[in-house]
């Protein structure tokens, strides 16, 4: 199979970018007054701005070009028919079918798993009813007012993205609280919260073997049968997210209590399935149907909208085009609504964990760096924390603002204050000040000629910084459905374009083997392995002082 960096699109690009490099963007605006409208797109509910990106025509038609080479348009047939593009685990990527609220069927070695998926949200529809109606009873009869959820990386990140993004509409029949780190310190923050008689535990592990999810769940059951003083009381106040009904048998959980998964989804793209159960309990069975229907409708645009008006894969063209071929090794991501806070954090584990690989899919190293490096906040704390960074520090971070047209609680003019600082910001960042500008705005103010050329070097802005615009109607249940199934396709779109595996971890697996080697190492006094004179320092000190 040939390098991506051997397809023509790929070398054309490269000489693009090279001339690209010595324009500014805010000159492409001078020359061409209908940029904006060029370089946006609108699709219901959402504005996609991308014209302060370093591109022009002729680059664009080039990325669209690259796309063709590449034959993504066949890969996302498969993908979405069931094939098994995650060729390193020999599995489909199915966590549309999820979401497919279509009668279409969809098939994985020739079964229907249509029929299954409805069945699972049939059952979360039941028990989320049951547990938020104050049928579902504990052990002393009363019903349940929290939910803990315990899981780690996909198994938390994505329902407590999405109940936080959407607690406004939150009815407060339950609390839930969400426990992901094995640092005892959180678990031991959420339970001292609850009622062992009024709590509800959701254990998610595929194989319910995950260790930190495990540590949790078992330290959990112990506080549990503090109160309970039965095993049998454990049924009653557990529940699983698994595949494992031998194991969560054996934790006390009752059979009709396990929700399934299927190895066809992986975890950072699974809150849509009962992985996502903590976010139906805590706002209703209805609100999350409406985050798959959001979700859904971005399945159909990536399908069918022609491919200059295809919203994730110009999301992905354009990570590739800053990454691969400009070499920006960093990307922000700056939500101005409050709502959307975790969001950062969760596309941090999308993006990075799918397509944080050096190797294409013949095995062999890649040429080219692959994905940036994941990171933001906020926008108005982002602004009086690291914007500095942003603007004038000597590297460039292409940056994706996000904001809402209606906030989901008016108070006076914040939103409006709000949104200035959106649209202030990503002009200032193409823009820049110039040494001119600068001169001319310290002289209109007054300042001596000595202390202008004392300041004007330290207040010139270069701008030439690339950002995205996405602008939502507002942040409601749909709207946090399209925005993940837009980063999700993005992010198969770049592993597609790279040549890389998106849908496998192995090296979180590295990790995780060497952690469990090492735990038995620091637990059992005689069990002491090899290691390098860093690490083995580091046990000993640890041992010695604990």
């Amino acid at each position: 199979m040939s390098c991506r960096s051997n397809l023509s699109s790929w070398q054309a690009l490269e000489q693009s970018a090279a001339n690209l490099q010595q324009q500014k963007i805010k000159n492409l605006f001078a020359q061409d007054e209908q940029r904006f409208d060029k370089f946006s797109c609108q699709i219901p509910g959402l504005l996609f701005d991308y014209s302060k990106q370093l591109i022009d025509e002729n680059t664009f038609n080039q990325l669209l070009s690259l796309a063709e080479q590449v034959d993504l348009g066949s890969w996302r047939t498969k993908m979405f028919s069931g094939e098994k593009i995650n060729f390193t685990e020999n599995r489909a990527v199915l966590h549309t079918a999820l979401r497919n609220r279509s009668a279409s069927p969809v098939y994985v070695d020739g079964d229907d798993v249509m029929p299954a998926v409805q069945s699972e949200l049939e059952k979360i529809k039941a028990f989320s009813e049951k547990v938020r109606s104050g049928q579902w009873a504990g052990f002393t009869g009363k019903a349940v007012k929290d939910v803990v959820a315990i899981g780690v990386g996909g198994s938390n990140l994505g329902p407590q993205m999405a109940t936080d993004a959407l607690k406004s509409y939150a009815d407060d029949k339950l609390s839930v609280h969400y426990v992901s780190n094995v640092d005892g310190v959180q678990l031991a923050d959420v339970l001292e919260k609850v009622d062992a008689e009024t709590c509800l535990f959701v254990i998610s592990s595929k194989t319910f073997t995950t260790s930190e999810t495990m540590t949790n769940a078992n330290s959990a059951v112990t506080w549990f049968l503090e109160s309970a003083q039965s095993d049998a009381a454990i049924a009653k106040h557990f529940v699983a997210v698994s595949t494992n009904l031998e194991k969560t048998r054996a934790f006390g959980i009752a059979d009709e209590n396990v929700f399934t998964m299927w190895d066809w989804v992986g975890g950072r793209f699974s809150l849509w399935s009962a992985i996502g159960l903590p976010i139906a309990l805590y706002l209703g069975f209805e609100a999350f149907s409406e985050i798959l229907d959001g979700a859904f409708e971005i399945d159909e645009h990536f399908k069918n909208a022609p491919a200059h008006k295809n919203i994730p894969l110009i999301m992905g063209l354009l990570s590739v085009w800053n990454t691969s071929f400009l070499g920006h090794k960093a990307q922000a991501v700056l939500p101005y609504d409050q709502a959307l806070h975790m969001l950062p954090a969760y596309l941090q584990q999308g993006e990075m964990e799918s397509n944080g690989k050096s190797v294409a899919f013949d095995g062999k190293m890649v040429p080219y760096t692959t994905v940036p490096l994941i990171w933001g906040m906020t926008g108005i704390n982002g602004q009086h924390a690291f914007y500095q960074y942003l603007h004038q520090g000597n590297t460039i971070v292409p940056a994706d603002f996000i904001a809402s047209v209606r906030p989901q609680k008016q108070i006076g003019q914040h939103h409006d204050i709000l949104l200035s600082n959106f649209f202030a910001q990503t002009e200032a960042m193409m823009a820049g000040v110039d040494e001119q500008q600068v001169r001319e705005d310290l002289s209109s103010k007054g300042v001596a000629q000595e202390k202008i050329e004392q300041l004007v070097a330290h207040k010139i802005h270069q701008g030439n910084r690339p950002t995205t615009s996405m602008i939502l109607d507002v942040v409601d249940a749909k709207a946090v459905g399209r925005l993940i199934a837009l980063y999700e396709h993005k992010i198969f779109c770049q592993g597609i374009i790279l040549e890389i595996c998106s849908f496998d971890q192995w090296g979180v697996e590295l990790g995780k083997g060497l952690a469990s080697a090492i735990e038995a190492e620091l637990t059992q006094n005689d069990v002491n392995q090899e290691h390098d004179s860093s690490t083995s320092g580091l046990i000993a000190y640890y041992k010695q002082h604990r």
